[in-house]
């Protein structure tokens, strides 16, 4: 059976950015599961989640969090599956806050961290490492990078012609 991704949101304000993970977790073909909860205000529930994450049948758990952004900290810390954080950006500190919370883990507690908003590559790197032990994940990643790699070539090729009719 493939392993599914959890996706968890501190907060449903957090869909309009997470909505692009789980379009590209749909584009993979990969089964997800998509929460709202807080490491503040529902505490005993995100780890109740996070502790039986794996045998529900999940691969990878998603984080996205804004602010003091705990949650992915608070899952790693009960789970041994891969944790990746999406730090969220807030009106306060431009989202700073949520990223130097999401990568300044304790020693033993890692927590994968994309960039500020960063909510397809969390995706992405989600079904990187469930393809590590599903080859039909891997060929569709292959295949998506080759056409990236063709769609910059192409641009490549537009620019040049550009150039040349300077």
């Amino acid at each position: 059976m493939a392993k599914k991704v959890a996706v968890i949101m501190g907060s449903d304000s957090d869909f309009p950015v997470v909505k692009s993970a789980l379009t590209e977790l749909k584009k993979y073909g990969v089964e997800f599961e998509c929460r709202v909860m807080s490491a503040h205000r529902t505490p005993a529930e995100a780890s109740e989640f996070a502790k039986n994450a794996r045998a529900n049948g999940f691969g990878a758990i998603i984080c996205a969090a804004g602010m003091a952004a705990h949650l992915a900290g608070v899952v790693a810390g009960h789970t041994t599956l891969p944790v990746i954080a999406i730090p969220m950006k807030s009106k306060a500190l431009e989202g700073m806050d949520a990223l130097l919370a999401s990568v300044m883990m304790p020693p033993g507690v890692p927590v994968a961290t994309v960039g500020i908003d960063g909510a397809k590559n969390a995706a992405v790197l989600a079904v990187q490492i469930l393809a590590v032990s599903d080859k039909a994940l891997a060929d569709k990643l292959a295949e998506e990078k080759q056409k990236m790699a063709d769609g910059v070539k192409e641009k490549d090729k537009k620019l040049q012609a550009e150039i040349a009719a300077l």
